[in-house]
């Protein structure tokens, strides 16, 4: 029972993941590079957060304890190096996926996080299913928020019905 929910939840969190990659995927360098709303942030920002402050955070740093992980020089989450091309951002996103996968696949779901930030003292995962409701709704928000800068940038709706 618990390795079907564990599924479930990989699932769609994999079908949320898929969806911000398809979206930045289809978009050339430039509009990639491109911010439309008034925070500033550009759809590449966009795949740099989830890799960095999302999937690496997450899931290397609080569930399986690294602190390390998230301490390699990140400054700025929504913002990636100038240096580097929007094929090695995307490859970073993919690289965390693959790191997380493999955490989740070892953890079993009521496993307790190692590490929890002190600066959130107030509240707490109890424990990996948690832990993988919140970066499904994360992820699945900022897919929402990729459909809004989509349309503004290229015009394209992600799976309009009809």
């Amino acid at each position: 029972m618990a390795t079907d929910h564990k599924a479930s939840l990989l699932s769609a969190l994999t079908n949320q993941r898929d969806h911000i990659l398809e979206d930045l995927e289809a978009l050339p360098d430039d509009a990639l590079r491109r911010s439309v709303l008034p925070s500033g942030w550009t759809p590449l920002g966009l795949a740099y957060h989830l890799a960095m402050d999302v999937e690496r955070f997450w899931f290397l740093d609080v569930m399986v304890g690294d602190p390390s992980a998230i301490a390699e020089g990140v400054a700025d989450g929504w913002h990636p190096p100038d240096d580097m091309t929007a094929e090695s951002v995307l490859a970073l996103y993919r690289r965390q996926i693959e790191q997380a996968n493999a955490v989740i696949e070892a953890t079993p779901l009521d496993a307790p996080p190692k590490n929890w930030p002190a600066r959130w003292p107030t509240w707490r995962f109890d424990d990996l299913q948690e832990l993988m409701l919140h970066v499904i709704t994360e992820t699945a928000v900022h897919a929402g928020h990729l459909d809004a800068v989509r349309e503004l940038i290229d015009g394209s709706q992600y799976l309009v019905l009809g």
